[in-house]
């Protein structure tokens, strides 16, 4: 199956005034350029007017007008529709504000990102009625917005998981986990994936559910015993190699 791809890029303009004393009233506007292709193609502009955080008119490029959301933004709705002047910028908002400043914005991030370092491990496991835990956690990335989710053969999995927000480890950097609680399963794949800017594509990270954590630690340190030993005997026949290089037999 393919897998979405995650970017995206907010443009906020506001434009507030502030009325009153205590509660007072304030009103504000903003631009948002939403999209989640490399190309664009899916670019959304929202244009939206705000009255006490309520929202009351809105520009969608994806319905090309104005809609109102309270009898006064219907009636300002249907006075802008009418405006060609204010159309025409309204639906050139999408090439002139939205991808122009997507174009700048994306090639800045990816020429500074930093690829995600991913560690998938077992928290805990199956005992009894008590379900085992799996851990994917990114480390090192930049920048910081991140998509780490779980699928199992195949589907995404929106129950059972718990992640945190996007911590900054204050280096530049940030960190992120993700918790999957499961049920294992004969012949199942449980896959983390993670979709970053850094990347070309979702990076997929299977679990292998067939050797225990305790045994994988126990062929690590075997592993690195073995190797060290192999540097010492080495190292030992060295050292005699060149004693014996050094000595002059004398016949008897």
């Amino acid at each position: 199956m393919s897998l979405p791809k995650l970017f995206s890029f907010h443009l906020i303009s506001t434009l507030s005034a502030f009325f009153g004393t205590a509660g007072g009233l304030y009103y504000y506007m903003t631009n948002d350029c939403i999209y989640s292709t490399k190309d664009y193609s899916d670019m959304v502009y929202l244009n939206s007017y705000s009255f006490n955080k309520d929202v009351y008119v809105q520009y969608n490029s994806t319905l090309g007008k104005y809609v109102g959301f309270t009898e006064h933004g219907v009636k300002t709705a249907e006075r802008w529709n009418n405006d060609e002047a204010i159309m025409r910028d309204a639906k050139a908002a999408v090439d002139t504000l939205c991808k122009h400043n997507a174009q700048i914005d994306d090639s800045t991030i990816t020429y500074k990102s930093v690829k995600p370092k991913v560690m998938l491990s077992s928290v805990k496991q199956a005992s009894g009625t008590h379900p085992a835990m799996l851990l994917c956690s990114a480390y090192n990335f930049y920048p910081e917005k991140i998509k780490v989710y779980w699928m199992r053969d195949g589907k995404v999995v929106t129950s059972d998981v718990s992640s945190t927000m996007e911590m900054a480890d204050g280096d530049w950097y940030y960190q992120i986990h993700s918790e999957l609680e499961y049920t294992p399963k004969s012949g199942e794949k449980i896959s983390c994936v993670v979709e970053h800017a850094s990347l070309t594509q979702p990076m997929i990270y299977d679990w292998d559910p067939s050797m225990s954590e305790s045994d994988r630690n126990k062929i690590a340190i075997g592993a690195s015993g073995l190797v060290l030993g192999i540097i010492i005997a080495a190292a030992g026949l060295i050292y005699y190699k060149k004693k014996s290089a050094g000595r002059i037999l004398v016949p008897n």
